[in-house]
């Protein structure tokens, strides 16, 4: 599928699955976001120090270029 959002996994998805983050902190930042939304999941995920910049590089990594 190209085009829709559900073909391709996003980052706090991901992130929890691998258990970099927890399903709350995920919820954290997608809310920070709402009222952020010019701010990436990744650097505000990194700033509150639930990740490191290592989590997001793994999670680009993996996903293929379009």
């Amino acid at each position: 599928m190209k085009g829709g959002e559900t073909s391709q996994e996003r980052i706090g998805e991901f992130l929890v699955k691998i258990g970099a983050m927890t399903q709350a902190q995920r919820d954290e930042v997608l809310e920070i976001q709402k009222h952020e939304p010019h701010r990436l999941f990744g650097e505000i995920a990194v700033e509150k120090g639930y990740i490191n910049d290592m989590a997001v590089d793994t999670f680009l990594g993996r996903r293929p270029l379009s």
